[in-house]
């Protein structure tokens, strides 16, 4: 079994910065970190959830979703079973909770959530204008 913990989010103003970590537990992920795909999905009020960016096992690939590319930055530290998401330049549309989510099945990156076998409880960033 795999827990991801999510921490970092908070309330900013547009145009601050915030950096989201992801840190996952459990038996199989601590010996076998570099077996995780991740990701970051975000959902806003009223919305569905929808993705952010993705990493692939070994944090060689990543891939943004067009509304952040340029702006925010994924990343892995397998060796602290630990994900980031570095958000800059903040606008009041990032608004969401921010979830991570982890894969053993893909190889690579996907942006579907359907794809992610284990998930977070969220943390909330909220960006004021």
């Amino acid at each position: 079994q795999v827990q991801l913990v999510e921490s970092g989010g908070g309330l900013v103003q547009a145009g601050s910065s915030l950096r989201v970590s992801c840190a996952a537990s459990g038996r199989t992920f601590s010996s076998y970190a570099s077996s995780y795909a991740m990701g970051w999905f975000r959902q806003a009020p009223g919305k569905e959830r929808e993705f952010v960016a993705a990493v692939s096992r070994s944090g060689g690939s990543t891939y943004y979703a067009d509304s952040v590319k340029g702006r925010f930055t994924i990343s892995r530290d397998n060796a602290k079973n630990t994900a980031y998401l570095q958000m800059n330049s903040l606008k009041p549309e990032d608004t969401a909770v921010y979830y991570c989510a982890a894969s053993v099945s893909l190889t690579g990156y996907s942006t579907y959530s359907s794809d992610y076998n284990y998930w977070g409880q969220g943390t909330q960033v909220t960006v004021s204008s």
